[in-house]
């Protein structure tokens, strides 16, 4: 009798083992299943290289050395040879969405502030205002601006 009880519950065991697997499963499938496609910028990845340039009072603010590259690589980072030019990194596979490219992020990664009111530690005010400009055109989409490969971003504070 043991026998059977073991053997019931075992296969009991087996059957809600791959229940859960299959459950486990499903939720890893392609992101591109839970998105609409208009938000989708693509499906293959993408490597870009936008430009991004920060003035304080005139003065231009220069990129740490490796921002997002360390323990965990980021999809958006610095590199080496670039980094002074203000060359942004967006390496990125599979389903890539429009929330993914936005400038935010590298500001995340990079540990600063950036939204429409403060860059750094400088907030709009009496003090200076922040303006950005995207291939020499005023843009207010500040943080929720989608980069694309050759974009020159220049946001001023003064």
């Amino acid at each position: 009798m043991k026998d059977k009880i073991f053997i019931f519950g075992g296969g009991i065991l087996i059957i809600l083992a791959i229940v859960g697997a299959a459950v486990f499963l499903s939720k890893g499938q392609d992101k591109a299943t839970d998105i609409s496609k208009d938000q989708i910028v693509a499906s293959n990845g993408i490597h870009w290289h936008p430009k991004l340039n920060v003035y304080i009072n005139g003065e231009k603010q220069e990129f740490e050395n490796n921002i997002g590259l360390g323990a965990i690589h980021q999809p958006m980072h610095t590199h080496d040879e670039d980094f002074k030019d203000g060359v942004v990194h967006m390496e990125m596979s599979g389903v890539v969405t429009k929330d993914d490219t936005k400038l935010g992020n590298f500001f995340k990664i990079w540990g600063k502030e950036f939204n429409s009111t403060q860059i750094f530690d400088k907030k709009s005010g009496e003090d200076g205002q922040i303006t950005m400009a995207v291939n020499g055109k005023e843009n207010k989409d500040f943080e929720n601006y989608q980069m694309r490969d050759g974009d020159k971003i220049e946001i001023r504070y003064e």
